[in-house]
């Protein structure tokens, strides 16, 4: 048996990098899993992998800043499969600039797709966890929402709002059994971190520092990310609420010299 046996889980952001690891992961571990995303071609690609390895998927076009299109995603998949448990808010962007510099709009999609998104996927889907008896709410923050990084304040300040929110639905979902997690990576090779890096004014230089400030000595990978979210989404974690699990390569236990 599998750790998420019988599991209905969304992964926005499913199409691609850590949100295409931890689908695939749910997937190996017997969940049912509907892979949301804008561009459909990479939510249709990650479902594709999953059927391949025998599991089950089904791609979900979804804007995560609409709640009408993340109602329709959620009636898609729960009018196919009866329910949901699990509920994994990843999709997310970078925009590169310091708040001083940052236009009002930027400031308004950062925070629109990286934290006002996690509200609207949460609240959709709060009632139908009820219905179930409880589930699984993992929400993708950053280390960024810990420490501040140089010319990244929307990133930074969406990413530190996404672990006071979901401390706020840990408490609030207690007495329904809904918990509330998320996990605050380090710097993870994905399309993000590599656009973050080509908008540096030396992206190798920027990659490579990056490498050299996480002790164990490498960039993270999507895996790693999404080991925690199933550890999070399983029965394993059944006394784990309003937790915030680092997972960052050492990053931020301390001033690295290596």
């Amino acid at each position: 048996m599998g750790r998420l046996d019988r599991k209905v889980a969304i992964v926005t952001g499913g199409g691609s990098g850590i949100g295409r690891a931890t689908a695939e992961r749910f997937a190996a571990e017997g969940a049912i899993v509907g892979v949301a995303d804008l561009r459909m071609d990479g939510a249709r690609e990650t479902a594709a992998l999953i059927g391949d390895a025998g599991g089950v998927a089904r791609a979900i076009e979804m804007d995560v800043t609409r709640a009408d299109s993340i109602e329709s995603g959620l009636t898609e998949l729960i009018g196919a499969h009866g329910g949901i448990d699990v509920a994994v808010n990843n999709a997310g962007i970078t925009i590169v600039g310091a708040a001083h510099d940052l236009e009002e709009n930027e400031w308004d999609r950062e925070l629109a797709i990286n934290l006002k998104s996690v509200y609207l996927v949460s609240r959709a889907v709060w009632p139908h966890l009820v219905d179930r008896g409880g589930g699984s709410i993992l929400n993708t923050a950053s280390i960024a929402g810990l420490w501040a990084i140089p010319d990244d304040a929307a990133y930074c300040a969406s990413k530190a709002g996404v672990i006071m929110l979901t401390k706020c639905m840990a408490l609030d979902g207690a007495r329904s059994n809904i918990r509330a997690n998320c996990v605050c990576p380090g710097f993870i090779d994905t399309p993000m971190i590599k656009g973050y890096f080509e908008d540096q004014p030396d992206p190798g230089q920027a990659r490579d520092f990056a490498v050299s400030i996480h002790p164990l000595g490498r960039l993270g990978q999507p895996l790693d990310i999404a080991d925690g979210y199933v550890y999070l989404a399983s029965d394993e974690a059944r006394w784990v609420t309003g937790t915030s699990l680092v997972v960052d390569g050492g990053l931020t236990s301390g001033i690295w010299g290596g």
